[in-house]
C-alpha cells in the first residue's frame, strides 16, 4: 500500500490530463489499457470522488441538480489560459481576493454541472439565478472561460433585445476573453455589428480550425433565423463542436414568445452537443415554463443560486422585507432609509395616466422631482470631494415607456438646471440646498458605510461645475444622444423607459425618480436599475417613488427570499428540478409574470400549518378603524358569553377553549388591508374549515388580549366591561409616511407572543422551539392574539430614522394567529403560490413506461 501512496500523486495528475479529452469513465479505461494496477486505479477514483464531493458541497452557490450528473470539472489547473486572464483583469480592476475566490468557487460549481465536452451528444438545460446589477456578466464570462479551457468550442451569448446591451456585452467579452488570448478566438460578431453569416461555416468548425468561436447576438427574430440557418449549413462539422449557449436576461423574450422562443430552440436543435445556460435575476417566467414540453427550455437539469456579492444593494437591502417561514419578524432588517415618497397627487403631473393623455403631455417639475434633481447635484458634488468610486454620476427618471413623454421632460429639466445655476449665488437658495443636504445626510449616516460625511461647505464650491457639466439625456430607441460612458466622466440626468430597464448598466447611478405603472414581478424587478454596487458612495443613493411601488418592492424582496430558500432547502433534501417546483408567492395586485409565460403554471400548495400570521399593513381611515374595533369587541363579548375559563394579568387576558366558529366570524368581520398577502380572510377561513372538517383540528382556540402595563387610564383599552388591557405602541415605517391613511408597522408580534397562552414558556425560545412546545402543549389548538395599538404611538428611542409616529384617528386593532403544525398530512390552501406543473412530466414518463411495456 505504501507504493500506492507514493505513486498516487503522479498517476492522479495523468488522470486529470485524460479528463481534458475524455470523461472520467474513459480516463479509467485509458489507465487500464496501460495495465495500471487496480489498487492504484481504485485510489485514483477515490481521490477524484473526493474532489467531486468538495465541489458539490460548496456552500455557495446553492444548487439543485438532476440525479446522476457526472461532476467532471474540479477547478482550474496549470495550462489554462482563458480563466487566468479573466482573473488577472478583475484583480487589476480592484477586485478583492475574497471576491475573486467567491467568483472562482461559483463558476467552478457551474462548470462542474456542464457536460463533458467529449460526450457524444447532449442537450442540457440549466438556470442561474443572480441579483439585479450584481455581476451576472462577470459570472457567465468566467463560466465561458473555464468551459473553453476544457474544450468547449463555440460560445453563443444571447444578449437581450436591445442594441445597447448587445454592444455592452460584446465589449466585455472581447476585453476579458478575446484580447488576452487573441490567437485562440474567432469572432462571428463585432462591436457595432450583430451576426452576419460568413460564407463558409465549415471553416469555423472543421478540424483545421483550432480556435474557439464567439458569437454575441440580440434575441431578434431576423438575427436568430440567420444564425440557425447558418449553423445548419455547417452540418456534420458540428458533431464535435461542444457549445455553450448563454441566455442573458433569460426571462425576456425567451419564454413563450411566438417568434423568439422557437428560434432559440431551432439554434439549439442545430447543435448536437449543447448546454443552454439561462441567466436572470428575475427567473419567475423561467421557473414556470412547461417542464413537459419536448425540446423546451425548462431548467430540467440544474438550478443554481448565485451567492449575493459583498456590498451589493439589492431589493431587501433597500426596501426590507417580511419574515418568511422559520424567521421572526424582528430578526429581518427594515432596509436602509433611502426611499423617498412621491405623493399620489404628483403622479399625473409627471406621467400620462391614460393613452389619450400621451399626445401633447407636458410634465411639471413637482416639489418631489425638484428635490430629487437638487439632491442629485449635491450628491455628485460630494462625490467629487471624495474622489472615490465610479467617475460617472447618473440620475434616472423613469415615468413612462412612451418616447414622446421622455422628450417632453427635456425643456423643463433644462429650465430647472438654468434656474438653479442663476440662483447659486442667492443666499436663500444656498440655505435651501444646505437644509436639503443636512436632512438627507442625517437620515443615512455616512459612517455606517465606512465613509466620511461631506459637509455642505466642502461640496458647495463644486456645484457650479456640476450644473455646467450635467447633461439632460433622453435615452430611448428614437434618441440620437445616448448615454456613453466611454469618452470621459459623465454627469447626466437620463430620462428613459425600456432601454434603461433591462441589463444596461447605469454607471454611477445615485438618484432614481420612478413612477412607472407595472403589472408583473419580473417587469418591476428589472426596472430597479438602482440595484448594484455603490463603492465610494454607498451612503448617497436615494430613490423617489410612490408608496404603493415601495410596498410592491418590499413584497418582491419577500418573494425572492422564499424562492432562494426553496432552492436551498430542496438541495439539502436531494431533490431535482423535475421532482420539485420552486413556489412563487402571489400578490393581489401584481402578476408573477405575463399570462402567456405562465399558462401551464398551477396553484401550488401552501399551508398555514406551523406558521405565524400577523397584520402589519393597516388602513388608517376612521371608518376602517372603527369597524375593526367593533369586530374585536363583538368577538370578545361572544367569547365571554360562552367561555368560563379566563386568566388575567395586568397586560394579558387569556380565554381558552374558544369555538372556531367565533374565530371565523371575527375574521370575516375584521377589515384586513387589501395588500396583505398572508393575512387574507378567504385563505385563513378556508384553511381553518379544511382542518376542522378533514382532521378534526382547530376546533378550539385560545384567545389572548395582549397589552402593556398601563401608565394611566387614557392608556387603557376596553374590549368589554371586564376585559381591559394597556395599549401597546407600534410606530409605522417611515416609508409611506406621507400617506396618513396607510401604515406598515412591519412587526406586530414578538417571538414570545407566539406562546402568550403558555405562561411557563421560556421567552428565549427560537421559532422551531416555539413550534415544538406548541405541539407538546396544544397540538390541535390555534392561538389568536389581539393587540390594541395606541393611535399616538411614537418611535422607540434609536428607531427614529426608520420610523415615524402612527398618528391614527382611532386606536388600531392588530391580529396575530399561530397555527399548530399538523402531525399528519396537511390540507393545504392552494391560492397563495404558483409553480411549474411537474405532474405533466410524471404523466409523460408514465405514458412512455406504458408504451415500453407494450413493446
Amino acid at each position: 500500500m505504501r507504493a500506492v501512496v507514493d505513486d498516487i500523486d503522479d498517476w492522479y495528475q495523468d488522470f486529470v490530463k485524460f479528463l481534458e479529452t475524455d470523461t472520467p469513465e474513459g480516463a479509467v479505461k485509458m489507465l487500464r489499457r496501460w495495465r495500471i494496477d487496480e489498487e492504484i486505479i481504485s485510489a485514483i477514483r477515490e481521490r477524484h470522488e473526493a474532489e467531486v464531493l468538495r465541489i458539490r458541497e460548496l456552500e455557495e452557490p446553492r444548487t439543485v441538480v438532476t440525479d446522476g450528473r457526472d461532476t467532471w470539472y474540479t477547478g482550474p489547473k496549470l495550462g489554462d489560459s482563458c480563466w487566468p486572464a479573466v482573473e488577472r483583469l478583475l484583480r487589476g480592476d480592484g477586485w478583492s481576493e475574497e471576491s475573486l475566490r467567491s467568483l472562482d468557487r461559483s463558476s467552478t460549481r457551474i462548470v462542474s454541472l456542464l457536460n463533458h465536452p467529449k460526450e457524444k451528444r447532449f442537450q442540457t438545460r440549466g438556470l442561474v439565478v443572480g441579483y439585479v446589477q450584481s455581476g451576472k456578466t462577470t459570472s457567465f464570462t468566467s463560466v465561458a472561460a473555464k468551459a473553453v479551457d476544457r474544450g468547449y468550442k463555440l460560445v453563443i451569448v444571447l444578449a437581450g433585445i436591445h442594441n445597447g446591451l448587445r454592444r455592452q456585452t460584446q465589449a466585455r467579452l472581447v476585453q476579458q476573453l478575446v484580447e488576452p488570448n487573441p490567437t485562440q478566438w474567432t469572432q462571428l460578431t463585432e462591436l457595432e455589428h450583430d451576426f452576419t453569416p460568413p460564407a463558409n461555416p465549415a471553416a469555423f468548425f472543421g478540424a483545421q480550425n483550432k480556435t474557439h468561436v464567439l458569437c454575441v447576438v440580440k434575441k431578434n427574430a431576423t438575427v436568430l433565423r440567420k444564425l440557425s440557418t447558418w449553423l445548419k449549413k455547417a452540418g456534420a462539422y458540428l458533431q464535435d463542436c461542444p457549445t455553450l449557449v448563454i441566455d442573458d436576461e433569460a426571462d425576456q423574450a425567451t419564454v413563450a414568445t411566438k417568434s423568439i422562443n422557437p428560434l432559440i430552440r431551432g439554434v439549439l436543435d442545430s447543435l448536437p452537443k449543447n448546454v443552454y445556460l439561462a441567466y436572470t435575476a428575475s427567473p419567475f417566467a423561467n421557473l414556470l415554463i412547461d417542464p413537459a414540453e419536448p425540446g423546451g427550455l425548462y431548467p430540467r437539469d440544474f438550478i443554481v443560486n448565485l451567492p449575493k456579492p459583498e456590498g451589493h444593494f439589492g431589493t431587501e437591502v433597500l426596501f426590507g422585507r417580511e419574515s418568511i417561514e422559520g424567521e421572526s419578524a424582528e430578526d429581518v432588517d427594515d432596509g436602509y432609509d433611502m426611499i423617498r415618497s412621491i405623493p399620489d397627487t404628483d403622479e399625473p403631473l409627471v406621467r400620462p395616466m391614460t393613452k389619450a393623455e400621451v399626445e401633447g403631455f407636458e410634465p411639471e417639475i413637482t416639489d418631489t422631482l425638484r428635490s430629487a434633481v437638487e439632491y442629485f447635484w449635491l450628491a455628485t458634488a460630494a462625490r467629487l470631494v471624495r474622489g472615490t468610486g465610479k467617475k460617472h454620476s447618473t440620475m434616472l427618471i423613469h415615468t413612462s415607456v412612451n418616447t414622446s413623454v421622455h422628450d417632453s421632460f427635456r425643456e423643463p429639466l433644462l429650465a430647472l438646471r438654468s434656474e438653479a445655476s442663476k440662483k447659486l449665488d442667492n443666499p436663500e437658495y444656498r440655505r435651501h440646498l444646505h437644509d436639503l443636504w443636512e436632512t438627507e445626510t442625517s437620515s443615512v449616516r455616512a459612517e455606517d458605510f465606512g465613509e466620511r460625511k461631506i459637509e455642505f461647505e466642502e461640496l458647495e464650491e463644486h456645484l457650479p461645475a456640476v450644473l455646467a457639466r450635467c447633461r439632460i439625456i433622453m435615452d430611448n430607441s428614437n434618441s440620437q444622444d445616448r448615454l456613453d460612458y466611454d469618452n470621459g466622466p459623465v454627469i447626466a440626468i437620463a430620462v428613459g423607459g425600456n432601454t434603461l430597464s433591462r441589463g444596461l448598466t447605469l454607471e454611477g447611478l445615485a438618484v432614481s425618480y420612478f413612477v412607472r405603472a407595472v403589472s408583473a414581478y419580473d417587469t418591476l424587478l428589472q426596472m430597479g436599475r438602482w440595484f448594484g454596487f455603490r463603492h465610494g458612495y454607498a451612503d448617497l443613493p436615494r430613490i423617489w417613488m410612490t408608496d404603493e411601488l415601495a410596498r410592491w418592492f418590499r413584497h418582491l424582496a419577500t418573494v425572492e427570499a422564499e424562492m432562494r430558500r426553496d432552492i436551498d432547502v430542496y438541495m439539502t433534501e436531494d431533490k431535482t428540478p423535475l421532482d420539485f417546483a420552486v413556489r412563487l408567492r402571489t400578490h393581489p395586485a401584481l402578476q408573477v409574470t405575463a399570462a402567456a409565460k405562465m399558462k401551464t403554471a398551477v396553484k401550488a400548495a401552501s399551508s398555514y400549518g406551523g406558521q405565524r400570521v400577523q397584520t402589519h399593513y393597516f388602513d388608517l381611515t376612521q371608518a376602517r378603524l372603527e369597524q375593526n374595533i367593533e369586530a374585536a369587541r363583538s368577538f370578545v363579548r361572544s367569547v365571554e358569553s360562552q367561555v368560563a375559563h379566563v386568566e388575567g394579568t395586568d397586560n394579558r387576558i387569556i380565554y381558552r377553549e374558544v369555538p372556531y366558529q367565533d374565530v371565523l366570524a371575527f375574521l370575516n368581520s375584521y377589515a384586513f388591508h387589501p395588500d396583505a398577502t398572508e393575512a387574507r380572510p378567504e385563505l385563513l377561513t378556508k384553511y381553518i374549515e379544511q382542518r376542522v372538517t378533514h382532521a378534526g383540528a382547530l376546533r378550539r382556540w385560545n384567545l389572548v388580549l395582549l397589552g402593556s402595563t398601563p401608565k394611566s387610564e387614557e392608556k387603557k383599552f376596553a374590549y368589554s366591561g371586564s376585559a381591559v388591557v394597556g395599549l401597546v405602541s407600534r410606530a409605522k415605517l417611515k416609508e409611506g409616511g406621507q400617506d396618513r391613511t396607510f401604515a406598515d408597522i412591519k412587526t406586530l408580534m414578538s417571538r414570545p407572543d407566539a406562546v402568550a397562552d403558555i405562561p411557563e414558556a421560556d421567552p428565549s425560545l427560537n421559532e422551531e422551539g416555539i413550534r415544538r412546545l406548541r405541539r407538546q402543549v396544544a397540538p390541535d389548538t390555534g392561538l389568536i392574539v389581539l393587540y390594541a395599538i395606541d393611535k399616538g404611538s411614537q418611535p422607540a428611542p434609536g428607531r427614529e430614522p426608520a420610523r415615524v409616529p402612527l398618528k391614527a384617528p382611532e386606536h388600531v386593532i392588530g391580529v396575530g394567529l399561530v397555527f399548530p403544525r399538523p402531525s399528519g398530512p396537511d390540507d393545504a390552501v392552494e391560492y397563495e403560490y404558483v409553480s411549474a406543473d411537474l405532474s405533466r412530466v410524471q404523466l409523460e414518463e408514465e405514458d412512455l413506461s406504458l408504451l415500453e411495456a407494450e413493446e
